[in-house]
């Protein structure tokens, strides 16, 4: 199964180092967000697991972030845990009620975060719900178990392929750019050409046989999944 994604939006720099390290060192998946739109825009292309989010963000405060990402149909089921330094418990209403699974108080043991972490994935973990699941146009991705079906029949990706694949069809229809794709499918550290981004696409296309025009080029600009009932030219 693949490891839980999480994403940290926190614009200090040093604490946001010390959980990615924590985290990964934790076995979790980690993407890096500094301020609320940086944020916003990772969920919606990465869409994590688990949300970690600063309540005092630079330009959108973690508040307006946790009510766009429960508003975005892409992210709203995203688990999402608060970090504020604030301790009135004002704050901490107002956030649960715009849809917080969980707060912490800064300052905060990283080992308790762990904890709490652990205990939100475990618990989201426990079913397979719609996040978990997406199918279109015959091809239906399980994330909880990391499988890809095409009709009946499981299909053997990459992880770069899969990840690939899960952004495509997660929003059919949405024009992708090549680095977006990177960026979502292989990572931010990844040192790669946008070109591999076409190689992936070609092994993808190969693989998917008969369904390989789901994928579709967009000139100028990279790929999409195609929307359902689309009949291409």
């Amino acid at each position: 199964m693949a490891p839980a994604r999480v994403l940290i939006i926190e614009d200090d720099r040093s604490l946001a180092e010390v959980l990615a390290y924590n985290l990964k060192q934790a076995g979790y998946e980690v993407l890096l967000a500094r301020d609320g739109p940086e944020g916003l825009q990772q969920a919606e292309v990465k869409v994590p697991d688990l949300v970690l989010l600063d309540l005092m963000l630079p330009m959108v405060d973690g508040l307006e972030v946790c009510r766009r990402l429960r508003a975005n149909p892409v992210t709203r089921d995203v688990l999402i845990l608060m970090l504020t330094a604030r301790a009135e418990e004002s704050d901490q209403v107002i956030g649960l009620s715009l849809g917080a699974d969980d707060y912490v108080t800064k300052p905060f043991s990283v080992k308790v975060l762990l904890e709490r972490i652990k205990a939100l994935v475990r618990r989201r973990a426990g079913a397979v719900d719609d996040s978990d699941l997406v199918s279109s146009q015959g091809i239906t991705i399980d994330r909880h178990r990391h499988r890809v079906l095409v009709g009946d029949e499981p299909l053997g990706l990459t992880l770069s392929e899969f990840r690939l694949l899960e952004v495509l069809v997660r929003q059919p229809g949405r024009a992708f750019s090549r680095s977006e794709l990177i960026d979502a499918a292989l990572g931010d550290d990844a040192m790669v050409l946008e070109r591999t981004i076409d190689v992936h696409i070609r092994s993808l296309r190969q693989k998917l046989g008969r369904h390989a025009d789901v994928i579709e080029t967009v000139r100028g600009v990279g790929y999409r999944f195609r929307e359902p009932n689309f009949s291409a030219s």
